[in-house]
């Protein structure tokens, strides 16, 4: 089985489930352009666990509707996709053996971060998810030792999927439209992150807050960040990046998705 790629996908805001934009077409189209999975394992912004890693075993994972303030339609949409909980135990055996404490979740569904762009790329929701979590206060280089720990899995027809935006300020949304005009303190660091993935220059990207233009104005929190280099360890040593969708949203969020493989 030739191995599958392994996905960083910006999933923006949750108004990209039910609103035309950019991103929304590409990820329409990029489930069809991948061979199909036997599993998708998800690692979203939108959990972290503390202390270490945690995993989801729910056999029918509920979609959680984890926000507020957005139009009734959103809330009213269910992702039905089976579990897959032989999957998510595979990848706790991984994490354990590479020396982790994994922690495992009985019930927890599926958050916005992962049902949001797999919607888009399964509609049909007939391909089993889980979910794992990032862990809470580790930085770029432990999440991409924890991806690392999970390497073996896209040779099992596995398809990794780190979701999170490559720039997150919300602090900076001030009501403007998704096709907002783009500042060029979220240009510049898009530039920057494209430029030194493409490079690959691991030490420039783990110390992205400190090298790169307005790291910390685009990324106040980390949570939405880490699941790239998860991404990066888990598609292996030797994998290059490729940027295979870019565009803005609100002016402030980069929609930016890599391959890698």
């Amino acid at each position: 089985m030739e191995p599958l790629p392994v996905l960083f996908i910006s999933h923006g805001s949750p108004m990209l489930a039910i609103s035309d934009s950019p991103a929304r077409r590409f990820l329409e189209s990029l489930g069809r352009s991948l061979p199909r999975p036997t599993s998708i394992l998800v690692i979203s912004a939108h959990w972290e666990s503390d202390g270490a890693p945690a995993v989801s075993l729910a056999q029918q994972p509920a979609t959680i509707h984890d926000f507020r303030g957005f139009p009734p339609e959103l809330f009213a949409i269910d992702y039905p996709a089976p579990g897959a909980p032989e999957l998510a135990g595979h990848a706790a055996q991984l994490l354990e053996q590479a020396g982790y404490a994994v922690k495992r979740s009985a019930d927890r569904g599926l958050d916005h971060g992962a049902w949001v762009p797999l919607r888009l790329m399964y509609l049909q929701a007939d391909i089993p998810v889980a979910q794992l979590s990032l862990v809470r206060g580790a930085g770029p280089a432990e999440h991409e030792r924890l991806g690392s720990a999970l390497s073996a899995l896209r040779q099992e027809g596995v398809l990794v999927v780190g979701s999170g935006s490559l720039t997150h300020n919300l602090n900076e949304f001030r009501g403007q439209g998704v096709d907002a005009p783009v500042p060029s303190w979220v240009s510049d660091f898009s530039d920057w992150m494209h430029a030194r993935l493409q490079a690959q220059q691991r030490d420039a990207l783990l110390d992205y807050r400190r090298a790169a233009p307005d790291g910390e104005r685009n990324h106040p929190t980390e949570e939405h960040l880490l699941p790239l280099f998860v991404a990066m360890g888990a598609a292996g040593a030797a994998a290059r990046a490729e940027r295979i969708h870019a565009s803005y949203e609100y002016g402030v969020l980069a929609m930016d998705v890599y391959a890698f493989a």
